[in-house]
């Protein structure tokens, strides 16, 4: 059986992208508090920039803050994706940032909720409370998880940066483990595009994994520094997620299209 990074990797040949489009309807850039409005918002950019996607980043938060309708247009989310895939007949992989972790019986819920009910491919997860916590996420090849290690936020090295015994800082040592997980080919880190160094630290202990690499454009993370830390020898293996650089854009079709082209751009300057 395929493993969900095959399936990403098809559609990365697909639509010669690593963009991530973020689905964040923030109720400032709604017309109204609804979720109807977010539905519509989040639809409208499926449309336009479904062509340029890698991945699409549905943000559960925003849709929870509206309670359980919030969660039903969530689901109508994805599924106009899956129609989407269907269309160019190129599958779409939906990542659901929702960072979840907790104790083995919970998380079994959890992925219940993200992979049966929403229909999402993949998950972002804390790995804090140990591997048991992720096991419910992994159990089959074709679902995947991206796993917090180097997050892109600036309050992030009060924990991840803590030096452990053996001289290694705690976000290696998750990297690692990942790296170990990884049997089944549906284990990615979650590693901040705003931490240039630690994305080449973590990229020398993790040199197969895929990587989602927030903070570029918004937080302040340069894209061409990212690429160039954390992408594999093969020129794969990250995902770069825009979300307001895309969805306040006039037109963000265009927007997509031209961060897509450059990032391989940048791909072709540095020949990976």
């Amino acid at each position: 059986m395929e493993s969900f990074f095959s399936f990403l990797e098809k559609r990365v040949d697909d639509c010669s992208s690593l963009l991530c489009v973020g689905l964040d309807p923030h109720v400032g850039d709604l017309k109204e508090a609804s979720p109807a409005s977010a539905l519509d918002f989040c639809l409208n950019l499926v449309k336009q920039t479904s062509r340029y996607a890698a991945a699409f980043k549905p943000n559960a938060a925003f849709f929870e803050a509206f309670g359980a309708d919030g969660w039903t247009a969530l689901r109508q989310v994805i599924e106009a994706i899956q129609h989407e895939s269907n269309r160019m007949g190129s599958m779409i992989p939906v990542i659901l940032d929702a960072k979840r972790g907790d104790i083995a019986s919970t998380a079994e819920a959890y992925a219940k909720s993200a992979f049966e009910i929403l229909g999402a491919h993949c998950i972002t997860l804390s790995p804090y409370l140990g591997k048991d916590s992720i096991d419910p996420f992994i159990q089959k090849s074709e679902k995947g998880v991206f796993l917090l290690c180097k997050t892109s936020n600036p309050g992030s090295g009060d924990v991840q940066d803590i030096v452990l015994s053996d001289g290694n800082l705690l976000y290696e040592h998750v990297a690692k483990l990942a790296q170990q997980w990884n049997t089944k080919n549906n284990i990615g880190l979650v590693v901040g595009a705003t931490h240039v160094e630690a994305m080449q630290r973590v990229r020398a202990v993790a040199p197969d994994l895929w990587f989602l690499a927030p903070g570029v454009g918004a937080q302040g993370g340069e894209l061409e520094a990212a690429l160039q830390a954390g992408l594999r020898k093969d020129g794969r293996g990250m995902l770069i997620p825009i979300s307001r650089g895309i969805s306040r854009a006039k037109k963000p079709g265009l927007a997509a299209a031209e961060i897509r082209d450059e990032i391989l751009s940048i791909k072709n300057k540095l020949r990976v």
